[in-house]
């Protein structure tokens, strides 16, 4: 496929922001607009250049390494346990967890309770007060488009469905294990802090692996780390 960067009006700041993990969606509206009108052209390039440019159907696009190793770094755990969290938060209420996750808001007044609540789980994310949480989860989910914030309310933006979509596979793999007596999924802890971009990741060893699953297995070991306390 021929490319005519010409056509490319928005390389750099389109290339810039999936580099460092950014998604891109119709917050950002010259940025989504020129993706989604030369989709073709910049997929090809980016290929070219060794990063994979997916195109979600709900309304966003980020990029994916050409490889995913078994190790995903801090960040990228931290926000699917956070979300992973905010799920079974928003049940025990009696929310639904898909209407809040899915363009709803969450108010800055609701994390201290739920911090409380999770306190053994945030723990082991290194969060222990509502600044670190608010530093280390609430504000990378802003700066990487998964959420914007606006006077002390978080919205949430559809790449959210990235951390969800695992939530989601998690609570039903745990389900299934209870309902055939298996016992809980071992994996590996919170890696050392890295300011990598949020999704590329180093390779471990020569097992394939995708990223929604070592997210997957990341937040499903911390679950039933934090169950076999109680």
């Amino acid at each position: 496929m021929n490319i005519d960067l010409k056509e490319l009006s928005h390389l750099a700041p389109i290339f810039r922001e999936l580099f460092k993990g950014f998604h891109i969606s119709r917050r950002d509206p010259e940025l989504y607009s020129q993706l989604s009108n030369q989709q073709d052209q910049y997929r090809t390039l980016f290929r070219a250049l060794g990063f994979e440019l997916v195109c979600d159907t709900r309304g966003f696009y980020y990029f994916v390494p050409e490889q995913i190793g078994a190790q995903v770094n801090k960040t990228a755990q931290r926000l699917a346990l956070f979300t992973f969290i905010l799920v079974e938060h928003l049940a025990d209420q009696g929310r639904d967890p898909l209407a809040v996750l899915d363009g709803g808001s969450l108010g800055r007044d609701e994390l201290p309770p739920l911090l409380e609540k999770y306190r053994d789980l945030f723990l082991q994310a290194e969060v222990q007060t509502q600044e670190e949480l608010e530093e280390k989860v609430m504000r990378r989910m802003t700066q990487l488009g998964f959420a914007a914030e606006d006077n002390g309310v978080y919205r949430f933006l559809p790449p959210i469905h990235r951390f969800l979509d695992v939530c989601l596979s998690v609570q039903q793999d745990r389900d299934l294990a209870a309902s055939l007596h298996v016992g809980d999924l071992v994996a590996p802890a919170l890696q050392e802090e890295d300011d990598a971009p949020l999704m590329p990741v180093d390779i471990a060893d020569d097992t394939e692996e995708s990223e929604d699953d070592a997210l997957a297995r990341a937040i499903a070991e911390e679950q039933a780390e934090l169950e076999t306390q109680e």
